[in-house]
C-alpha cells in the first residue's frame, strides 16, 4: 500500500488547486446524447446535462469537478433553465441524467424551486439520473421521486472503495455505514441505486487496486446497486499531481479498468442473487489519458465501450508493449 501524507485537508487541498474554468451561469458547460445498456440487454439513449451550479461543499481528494463549478455563496445559480435550455436542444431521449458536480438535493446547489421545474422538464421521459453525496439522501429524495413519478428516479452516489484506510483519507466525510445507510433509505424510497468506485485512488496501486476496486463493486451490488461504474482516478486537479510527483499515487491502467470490469460482469451473472437487473460499467471519460501505448491503447478503450454496451466479457487485448517476445 502506499502511504498518504495525514494532513490532506480541506486547506491541504484548495491550496493545489488551479483555475477554475469560464462558465456562463445561464447555460450547462456539458450536455449530449451518450447511450448506457439498461437492464435486459437493450441499449438506450441518455440525454447527459451538465449543469453550472454552486461547488460541492465537500473537498474530496480526488474530485476535479470543482473545475466547472461556481464559488459557493449566497447566490444559488438557477439550474432548471439550463436543463430546459438543453433538452430543447437535444435529441429526444428515452433517460435523462443531470449532473451538478455536487449534491442534487443540497439546498445550497439546487432550489426546491429549481426541483419542482425539473419534475416538470422531465415528464415524458422513462428514468431521470440525479447524482447525491451519501450523507445528503433523505426524504427529500423520496419527496422528488413522488414528484416526478411515473418516471423513475435514479440517484448515484460515491461508494469509492470499502477499504476504510483509503476511504478516510479521501476528506469525503463519510464511512462505509454511511454509504450503506443511503442505500438503505433509497431502496426504502422505491429509488434506483447507482455507485461509484474508484480504481487507483493515492493508497492503492497495481493488483491491490484492482482488488479493492472488485471487492468495493461487489459491495455496491450487494446493497442493490442498478448501476456499478467503476472510475479510474486520474492527475489534474492539482492535490492528486503532488501526490503522483511524490510517488504516492500511480495512475491506474486500462488493463486493470478491463479486470475490475470483467470481474464485475462475471461476478454479477454467477453470484448467488444472479443480479441480472443491474450494470456493470467502466467509466470512460477522457479515457485518452490513460493511454500508455499507441498501438494497443485505442483498442482497450474500444473494448472497454463494447463491453460497457453488450455488457459481455471479451478476451483480454494483447499487445507486445506488455509481452515483447
Amino acid at each position: 500500500m502506499i502511504l498518504l501524507p495525514p494532513d490532506l485537508d480541506d486547506a491541504a487541498i484548495l491550496a493545489a488547486r488551479g483555475e477554475r474554468a469560464a462558465l456562463d451561469p445561464s447555460r450547462p458547460h456539458g450536455f449530449f446524447v451518450e447511450p448506457e445498456p439498461v437492464a435486459g440487454g437493450a441499449v438506450e439513449d441518455v440525454a447527459a446535462i451538465f449543469v453550472t451550479g454552486a461547488e460541492c461543499p465537500f473537498r474530496c481528494l480526488m474530485c476535479d469537478l470543482w473545475k466547472h463549478t461556481l464559488e459557493r455563496s449566497a447566490s444559488i445559480p438557477p439550474v432548471a433553465g439550463q436543463v430546459e435550455w438543453a433538452l430543447q436542444e437535444l435529441p429526444d431521449a428515452p433517460h435523462v441524467k443531470i449532473y451538478n458536480a455536487g449534491s442534487f438535493f443540497d439546498s445550497q446547489a439546487v432550489t426546491r424551486a429549481d426541483r419542482a421545474r425539473i419534475a416538470e422538464l422531465v415528464q415524458g421521459r422513462e428514468r431521470l439520473i440525479v447524482e447525491c453525496h451519501p450523507n445528503l439522501v433523505d426524504r427529500r429524495c423520496a419527496e422528488f421521486a413522488a414528484a416526478i413519478a411515473p418516471v423513475r428516479l435514479e440517484v448515484a452516489i460515491g461508494l469509492e472503495t470499502i477499504d476504510p484506510l483509503v476511504l478516510s483519507h479521501l476528506n469525503k466525510g463519510v464511512s462505509l455505514s454511511d454509504f450503506d445507510r443511503a442505500a438503505r433509505l433509497l431502496l426504502e424510497f422505491g429509488v434506483a441505486l447507482r455507485a461509484f468506485i474508484l480504481l487507483g485512488p493515492p493508497g492503492h496501486f497495481g493488483a491491490e487496486s484492482v482488488d479493492w476496486a472488485s471487492r468495493s463493486l461487489d459491495h455496491a451490488l450487494s446493497q442493490g446497486a442498478s448501476y456499478a461504474v467503476v472510475i479510474p482516478v486520474r492527475p489534474g486537479n492539482g492535490i492528486v499531481d503532488q501526490l503522483e510527483r511524490q510517488c504516492l499515487f500511480v495512475r491506474p491502467t486500462l488493463t486493470e479498468l478491463a479486470q475490475v470490469l470483467v470481474h464485475g460482469l462475471e461476478s454479477r451473472d454467477t453470484s448467488p442473487q444472479q443480479r441480472s437487473d443491474c450494470c456493470v460499467l467502466a467509466d470512460l471519460w477522457d479515457i485518452e489519458d490513460f493511454f500508455d501505448c499507441p498501438d494497443c491503447g485505442p483498442r482497450r478503450a474500444d473494448a472497454l465501450r463494447r463491453m460497457n454496451l453488450t455488457q459481455r466479457t471479451l478476451a483480454a487485448v494483447k499487445c507486445r508493449c506488455q509481452d515483447p517476445s
